[in-house]
């Protein structure tokens, strides 16, 4: 840990004390807030990354907006594909579309080499330009982790059943291992060249390991996640590791690495962090869709989510997965005010 920071964020990272319950959310940058609407309503979100001043203004929209503790890039997980050799396209209705999916060893072997400077300089570049622009509020970089990264480039865009993943998983180990090994070096490199241009934190996330087995995560995915987030974990920085459907995982997940485990809604976050262990922060876990529930009904649910945490050290307050479009701001910006104010009676201040 680098000198005891300020921010409640950084500081709950750590596991000290803070005046408040820090929070954030997954997704607060988007379509549920009229002013990013406002600048897709001319570009695309592939075209606002690539614009650092853009991405830096729709990363900030939700700072000023909500009062949260932390900001988190405006970008995707799946933009170092890009640089890799896929046809990323974020398609109308369809979210994103790979058009020329994994599928051999021929096509492992033609990926590229990431060389995050050059090749995603314009993150870094909205990096910088956050860093003077946000003051004391920190900043959050990120990455998707090997396995859900992989499963979007050979699935070609969201699945439900996983097949053709678990397909190549298992019966393409050799041509699996290789693309894991490719994904891990790629994500390292780019996490790692995010705090070098100024994040103070980062997150991992793999949204989409709650579909592996124990067993299968074992062997199929947790020696990936543990490169990216060892070599993320050199920098001194943070370190968030989020997954969704985790219940059966958490353990391993902690031993792949990471300064805060992110729990989701489905399991109650005072047993996440039992299973987990007092020596680690956790991060979590409203269920998204509690934002459109009655403000009585969120704050009760705010409340004991607080009550679970028991005012101890190392709790950032977040959702369980990201905001969902449609989500009232008003409520969003209310669950802000609700843990704040009901979390310094529990902290004791």
């Amino acid at each position: 840990m680098p000198l005891e920071p300020a921010s409640r964020f950084l500081r709950a990272c750590y596991r000290l004390p803070v005046d408040a319950t820090p929070v954030w959310f997954m997704r607060q940058a988007g379509r549920y807030m009229p002013e990013y609407r406002a600048i897709r309503a001319n570009l695309s979100l592939l075209e606002i990354v690539e614009r650092p001043q853009v991405a830096a203004e729709v990363t900030m929209q939700p700072v000023h907006a909500l009062g949260v503790d932390a900001a988190i890039l405006f970008s995707d997980i799946l933009l170092p594909l890009v640089p890799l050799g896929l046809q990323l396209e974020f398609a109308k209705g369809e979210g994103p579309v790979i058009h020329n999916p994994v599928c051999t060893i021929e096509d492992v072997q033609r990926l590229r080499v990431l060389e995050p400077r050059s090749d995603l300089g314009h993150v870094l570049e909205t990096i910088t330009i956050l860093r003077k622009e946000l003051g004391e509020i920190p900043l959050i970089g990120f990455a998707g982790a090997p396995f859900t990264v992989a499963a979007y480039a050979i699935e070609g865009g969201a699945s439900r059943d996983f097949l053709r993943t678990k397909t190549l998983m298992y019966g393409a180990p050799k041509t699996w291992h290789a693309l894991m090994d490719k994904l891990a070096e790629a994500l390292a490199a780019y996490l790692v060249a995010q705090v070098r241009a100024g994040a103070q934190a980062v997150q991992l996330f793999d949204s989409w390991v709650g579909t592996l087995s124990p067993q299968d995560y074992a062997r199929f995915a947790q020696p990936y996640s543990s490169r990216v987030l060892k070599a993320a974990q050199t920098t001194s920085v943070p370190v968030i590791h989020f997954g969704t459907h985790t219940a059966t995982l958490l353990r391993s997940m902690q031993q792949a690495g990471g300064t805060v485990i992110g729990l989701d809604w489905r399991v109650p976050l005072d047993e996440g962090w039992s299973i987990l262990g007092p020596d680690i922060g956790v991060q979590g876990n409203l269920d998204p869709v509690a934002l459109f529930a009655p403000l009585p009904e969120l704050r009760e649910q705010v409340q004991d989510i607080l009550r679970r945490a028991g005012g101890r050290p190392g709790h950032i307050f977040n959702l369980g997965h990201g905001i969902l479009q449609g989500t009232p701001v008003e409520h969003v910006k209310a669950a802000v005010e609700m843990v704040h104010e009901l979390s310094r009676v529990s902290v004791g201040f």
